[in-house]
């Protein structure tokens, strides 16, 4: 039971870096010093995607839920809302590469819209 608490947890954890790496850059409007540690994430994300590895958060998870007893994600909340947006079905290098982008192209937006509100 424990293994799956700590599994549910990672991929919590999963799911709330994605949406930092995506969505973290907003937060460098109220606080200047954030960047320095979205940047690394963004950039991380992106080699992850770019290259095709595997997050390291994955395998873990994948071993906890297996030393819970699981061979796979098929009860629950976290398994109905978080799991088909960090484990899409059908991901393909092609997919991969066009997330990647995506995350690059909207924080660049993002960044972009904050050193031209600098300026002014």
């Amino acid at each position: 039971m424990i293994h799956l608490f700590f599994a549910n947890c990672i991929l919590i954890l999963h799911f709330a870096f994605i949406m930092f790496v995506v969505f973290g850059g907003m937060f460098i409007f109220y606080r200047q010093w954030m960047s320095w540690l979205h940047i690394p994430a963004v950039f991380w994300a992106a080699i992850i995607e770019f290259s095709g590895w595997i997050c390291p958060l994955t395998p873990l998870e994948n071993h906890l839920r297996a030393l819970s007893g699981q061979s796979g994600y098929n009860h629950g909340f976290i398994h109905h809302y978080l799991l088909k947006i960090i484990y899409p079905e059908g991901l393909t290098r092609q997919t991969q590469i066009f997330l990647g982008l995506g995350v690059l192209i909207i924080n660049l937006f993002v960044y972009t819209a904050y050193f031209k509100k600098r300026k002014v």
